[in-house]
């Protein structure tokens, strides 16, 4: 087998179509032994198409596939042959997923967006089974399901794993260690999560499925006809080969680690390493021993190993990477490997052997996407490549055809350069690293499950022994621990009865309290309620004693208003005798003076009466008694009535 980046250059030769036999390409490849398909012309005309799709492999062709039947004209430009090298070197499962695990995808990318990736990468296997069906292929599906397995007990990571995919809408099985061993019995291995959805095909059959689903909508397909060189500038690119020349609106690059000096831009991003497969002979009632899951199997995330049955009796067994086609001597460790792995087989027979060209690129995703105005790219898969293929191909076809923009789901995974032979080496170091670190890893993981199943007796019965004595211990300690229980028990009926008293005594405290509390209350406001009422009394008594002397003082007022108005009316009555007696007896005026005297000294008499009267008012109103007003009268014994004016 060639080394990565073989595809002609210019000032190669270009083979004609039946210049070599029809498998020299193909090698010993075991899945086109039994019959190649016929070569088909190289280019030797010039062509003027809508898309021009260089490199005939996988990618190649699905999208051809794509876009042909929707009225599109197609050109694929294969240097060697359809499907030469890994797009038939391969084990033949179609699962979802990437390359690259997917947790490291969410870290890089986000929940949401891995979640995206994904569906898409679950679409891509849907495409190829439907590609299958539509394109009537027979002889390509040969089994169901794939079965991922731990080499060591990882069961919080698997369940962990499951988690996220289920999130992510796959449809998987978390099987035990105990069922994964019924299936696949090697004591090596641990849990596993299974894809029941996933299914394994012969990939070269399928490989000219799609060539002829293709060709039935129109598309060319042209072998030993290699790009020499392209413009890709303007709107229609010039690709030229050897013996002709095409203009396309769309140009794809589709050619993997194949495309050498045609575009060693890209080229310069892929690190290019071999990948191994072997078939054994027939392993006849042997098989059944060893393996009985039908599906394809997985033990690593990286290289090693991949492994299905093939035709009922063989395996297929695949890993190890290389950075030289050594599939003869890569096929001996392979045996080697299958032996370990299943002893039981016995000695096994290696048929074929054969490798085949992968591209990697440094963050382990496909390179899908448009490089520039009408130049896509669709590599880098990884050896993951049947449902990546398809994918890309949905996707390329979709933005060719429909402008679906969903290729820049991609955009994150950008071209990085891959460090040319350095990076072949250290990945080829990485991987012998990683293989080392799985192999000490599971070899730990057995040992330890050995010493564990032969040491079982002995820990049994220890551990027997340590339950005898855990179990005196918790008799010894259910005994104390009821006589504490108990002593707990009587201690705290005794703090309860305690409690109970001194809150009975603390009540009956308060009680007291508050009935000495309540008396003190009542008899306060009953001394309140006599004081007021004896301060109402006293205020009732005072109104009284106010109202009597106001009384009095208008009695007195009325009386003496009264007595002053007699006099007046007696004096001018008096005078008005004294006129008349004036006038009809001058002769007695003498002696009416001394009459008139008289009655002087008891008026000045009633004076004194009034005057003693005024001062009984005044200390009858100071609260003192009042004297009988009789008794200050003149001491003549007169009154005012008796009066007479004396006349001058």
């Amino acid at each position: 087998m060639p080394e990565p980046n073989t595809s002609p250059a210019a000032d190669e030769p270009q083979p004609k179509a039946a210049s070599a036999p029809a498998d020299r390409a193909y090698g010993d490849n075991h899945f086109v032994a039994a019959a190649a398909a016929e070569p088909r012309p190289h280019l030797t005309y010039d062509l003027d198409i809508d898309v021009c799709i260089i490199g005939g492999g996988l990618a190649g062709l699905s999208i051809a596939a794509e876009i042909a039947p929707r009225g599109w004209s197609v050109a694929v430009l294969e240097a060697r042959r359809i499907a030469w090298n890994a797009s038939s070197r391969n084990a033949g499962f179609v699962r979802p997923g990437f390359a690259q695990g997917i947790s490291t995808i969410v870290t890089r990318v986000g929940a949401d967006h891995a979640r995206e990736l994904w569906m898409l990468s679950q679409d891509g296997v849907e495409w190829v089974r439907r590609a299958i069906k539509d394109g009537g292929m027979r002889d390509v599906i040969q089994s169901d399901g794939w079965l991922r397995i731990s080499k060591t007990d990882r069961r919080a990571e698997i369940a962990d794993e499951a988690e996220l995919l289920r999130a992510f809408g796959a449809d998987i099985e978390v099987w035990p260690a105990d069922l994964v061993r019924t299936k696949v019995k090697s004591d090596h291995y641990f849990q596993a999560i299974h894809f029941p959805a996933a299914f394994n095909i012969h990939p070269y059959n399928y490989a000219l499925g799609l060539a002829a689903s293709a060709e039935k909508a129109g598309a060319r397909i042209f072998e030993e006809t290699a790009a020499v060189s392209i413009d890709p500038a303007g709107v229609r690119k010039r690709i030229d080969t050897k013996h002709g020349r095409l203009r396309a609106a769309h140009i794809v690059f589709a050619g993997n680690v194949h495309l050498g000096s045609l575009t060693p831009h890209l080229s310069r991003t892929l690190i290019p390493l071999y990948s191994f497969a072997a078939v054994t002979k027939p392993l006849g009632e042997k098989l059944p021993a060893a393996i009985e899951y039908p599906g394809g199997i997985s033990d690593t995330e990286f290289a090693d190993h991949h492994y299905r049955i093939l035709d009922g009796d063989r395996l297929i067994f695949a890993g190890r990477l290389g950075m030289r086609d050594t599939a003869q001597r890569t096929g001996r460790k392979l045996r080697a490997d299958l032996q370990r792995r299943f002893p039981q087989l016995g000695p096994v027979e290696i048929e074929s052997a054969f490798g085949g060209a992968i591209g990697i690129t440094v963050h382990g995703m496909p390179q899908i996407g448009q490089v520039m105005p009408g130049v896509w790219l669709a590599s880098g898969f990884g050896g993951l490549g049947l449902n990546t293929t398809a994918m890309a191909a949905t996707l390329i076809g979709g933005a060719i055809v429909e402008h679906d923009d969903r290729y820049r789901l991609f955009e994150p995974f950008e071209l990085v350069f891959a460090g040319g032979p350095a990076g072949r080496v250290f990945t080829t170091w990485l991987y012998a690293a990683q293989r080392a670190r799985e192999s000490l890893q599971s070899h730990r993981a057995y040992k330890n499950e050995k010493w564990w199943i032969e040491n079982a007796p002995r820990l049994k019965k220890e551990e027997e022994e340590a339950a005898e004595r855990a179990r005196m211990r918790a008799e010894q300690w259910a005994k104390a621990e009821a006589e504490r229980i108990e002593r707990e028990t009587i201690e705290a009926a005794e703090a309860e009865a305690r409690r109970i008293e001194r809150e009975r005594i603390a009540a009956e405290k308060a009680e007291a309290k508050r009935l000495r509390a309540e008396a003190k209350a009542a008899a306060k406001a009953e001394a309140a309620r006599l004081k007021e009422e004896r301060r109402a009394a006293a205020r009732a008594e005072k109104e009284r004693i106010a109202a009597e002397r106001a009384e009095a003082r208008r009695i007195e007022a009325e009386r003496l208003a009264a007595e002053r108005a007699a006099e007046r009316a007696e004096a001018e009555r008096l005078a008005a005798e004294q006129a008349a007696i004036a006038q009809a007896q001058p002769a007695r005026l003498d002696a009416e003076q001394s009459e008139a005297e008289r009655l002087d000294a008891a008026y000045r008499n009633a004076e004194r009466v009034a005057e003693n009267a005024a001062r009984l008012v005044a200390e009858h109103s100071k609260g003192e008694p009042v004297a009988d007003v009789s008794a200050a009268s003149g001491a003549d014994g007169a009154t005012p009535s008796h009066r007479t004016k004396r006349h001058d």
